[in-house]
């Protein structure tokens, strides 16, 4: 069942693309943390939204958040897209699917009779504030949707 607003968001730590860990733990009590799941680095969608967030970073900072976008490629392609892409926000592999599955951001089959993926993330926006509370939440069926920015920044606002 995914985490709900209002519940105590599940703490994790993934590696980075230089294989560092980064833990949502690290932020409590510091800032509030967007957490993005997207489905594939180097894909059109993901692109574009990621792209985004890195455009509009400095809205994103001046609202004490800190962006984190995890996928289950693994380091070697989120590195070679990072430097591609210069993000400024880290990208967190879980290859494992072990976060994906705590947040209900997991397909079982990624479109089904086309690409048969399995385990593969589902574009999601979690907002969880410097209490490590769930603020937002919005898991997207579809890939091809992209989450909901203007609801995003106005909970990002309110938390300040």
């Amino acid at each position: 069942m995914a985490p709900r607003i209002g519940d105590i968001a599940p703490d994790f730590t993934l590696k980075n693309t230089d294989l560092k860990s980064v833990s949502l733990s690290d932020y409590k009590d510091k800032k509030n943390v967007l957490i993005l799941f997207f489905p594939f680095a180097n894909s059109d969608d993901c692109e574009k939204e990621l792209c985004t967030f890195r455009d509009g970073l400095s809205e994103y900072n001046n609202m004490d958040a800190q962006i984190l976008a995890v996928s289950v490629d693994s380091h070697f392609a989120l590195k070679l897209w990072n430097a591609n892409k210069k993000f400024s926000f880290p990208l967190l592999t879980d290859f494992n699917k072990d976060v994906c599955k705590k947040y209900d951001a997991y397909y079982d089959v990624f479109v089904p009779g086309i690409f048969d993926y399995k385990g593969v993330a589902k574009r999601s926006a979690f907002i969880v504030d410097k209490a490590g509370i769930i603020k937002y939440a919005e898991i997207l069926e579809s890939a091809l949707d992209a989450p909901n920015y203007d609801a995003i920044k106005k909970t990002l606002k309110s938390l300040k």
